[in-house]
């Protein structure tokens, strides 16, 4: 039998294993059975360079509150203006995952997300910027120029004018709950007062939970010594209302927290960031409740009376309450470092909303359902109004519901706890306070996506986000 000769190459030296095998298996590449994986035709350096772009917008987006499904279609879109559509946006309540598909070298980067501060004129640049992005309007380095000036753009207006913006939305709650002149300047002037305490225990590095504590505490204190005035000295219970003081306070506390976002993630898919953020509001909202209830118990121990005034006796015009309405919601978006374009809207869909949920009101469904109708309305007119106004529909729905939020029930609960020493009754009222926010939340995500169809039809990246809250693989 003959010998097999091994290859060689052409000096006559025998082949390593590797080359040997490139010689002798001559049989064609076997097909993968996998779909191949898109390429953008970009370079690895490009395309690190559009995550890092996508990242750092995402981190501005969600530090405002901004709701995941928005802020993942819009990083979505913003890649695909950049040649990017194998993009996938993983977010979380602390961080940003973005990758790109690459059959050669995957690419993905995290970052973390620590500050947020609700800015709604930071948020408008954003969402321009995503659009100018995706309309092919500029390119990556004049993206990313840009992006470094929203970033560091400073507030539009300064920080004593969110001051007098939050008195006089606290002025306005009173005013909507029936309170007179006199209880709406007492209101204004203790919540600029809780704002400017809060602001300097916040420089401080104090946790956020125990500044809500502190500032329900300041306003109910406020509250104990309107109630011992009133019956040392005779002061008229129709000009004084300690409780629409309390209630104006926390109706100002409640409003910064990111109620919507929470329930728009859970509703489009997203459940843990929505557990996160719901378990924020829950905790800062005990805050709140821990700081009233401190308060009131430490006054019945020193013998101060407690009263609450049935608001709903007092008598005052609907269209000043209307009145109200606007103001409480325009005052937010300015505190929230709005446009005035914005302001004015919210403004007007504030008047709206206090409009709907006090002629609700008096069909008797109670205020559960009574919210639940009013933010649907606001949820309405912020998705199909916010495009034409190029304005973030989270502006306008977070500000048009802020009249709506439940003060007083939340002060009422816990008088009726320390007044009475009966659990039961302010538990229950605790549980409908928790029902009003929950309507509330449900009516404007609702609202929003029954809007949907009065704009222009959804780009892909919208779709797919909307497919993700369905459970659709389609």
């Amino acid at each position: 039998m003959g010998s097999s000769r091994k290859p060689v190459d052409r000096n006559g030296r025998p082949l390593r294993d590797r080359a040997r095998r490139a010689v002798v298996d001559t049989s064609p590449p076997s097909v993968p059975f996998a779909v191949p994986r898109t390429q953008s035709g970009l370079t690895a350096e490009v395309e690190r360079s559009v995550l890092d772009l996508v990242l750092r917008a995402g981190e501005a987006m969600i530090t405002t509150g901004t709701p995941v499904a928005d802020t993942t279609a819009a990083l979505l879109r913003m890649a695909a203006g950049f040649g990017v559509t194998s993009c996938q946006i993983d977010i979380t309540f602390t961080s940003i995952t973005a990758s790109i598909d690459r059959d050669d070298d995957p690419i993905t980067k995290v970052r973390v997300i620590n500050m947020r501060t609700a800015d709604y004129s930071r948020l408008s640049d954003l969402f321009e910027l995503v659009d100018s992005a995706h309309k092919g309007q500029i390119d990556l380095s004049q993206a990313h120029r840009r992006l470094d000036k929203i970033v560091a753009k400073p507030h539009p207006y300064r920080r004593w004018v969110v001051t007098l913006a939050l008195g006089g939305m606290a002025a306005g709650v009173a005013i909507l709950l029936n309170g007179s002149w006199l209880v709406a300047l007492i209101a204004a002037v203790t919540t600029m007062l809780v704002d400017r305490t809060l602001r300097w225990l916040r420089n401080k590095g104090l946790p956020y939970m125990f500044q809500q504590a502190i500032g329900a505490g300041i306003a109910t204190g406020v509250a104990l010594f309107l109630n011992w005035g009133r019956d040392q000295f005779g002061w008229s219970f129709e000009f004084v209302t300690p409780s629409l003081v309390v209630a104006a306070g926390i109706v100002v506390l409640l409003a910064g927290l990111s109620l919507v976002g929470a329930a728009e993630d859970a509703i489009s898919g997203f459940p843990l960031t929505a557990a996160a953020r719901s378990y924020e509001v829950l905790l800062y909202t005990i805050g709140i409740v821990v700081g009233v209830g401190f308060v009131l118990d430490l006054g019945g121990r020193m013998g101060i009376p407690l009263h609450v005034t049935d608001h709903s006796m007092l008598a005052t015009p609907f269209a000043v309450q209307l009145v109200a309405g606007g103001v409480i919601a325009g005052a937010w978006g300015l505190a929230s470092y709005s446009r005035p374009r914005t302001v004015a809207v919210a403004a007007g869909v504030g008047v709206l909303s206090a409009g709907s949920f006090l002629l609700v009101g008096k069909l008797g469904l109670g205020p559960v359902g009574s919210s639940f109708l009013a933010a649907l309305v606001v949820g309405l007119v912020a998705g199909s109004a916010a495009e034409r106004l190029g304005t973030p529909a989270l502006a306008i729905s977070v500000c048009g519901i802020t009249p709506l939020l439940p003060g007083l029930l939340i002060y009422q609960a816990m008088f009726s706890m320390v007044d009475a020493n009966d659990f039961v009754p302010g538990v229950t009222m605790l549980f409908s306070a928790l029902g009003v926010g929950l309507a509330l939340a449900a009516g404007v995500t609702l609202g929003e996506f029954m809007a949907t169809p009065l704009r222009s039809e959804m780009d892909r990246w919208e779709r797919r986000v909307r497919h993700r809250a369905r459970g659709s693989r389609t």
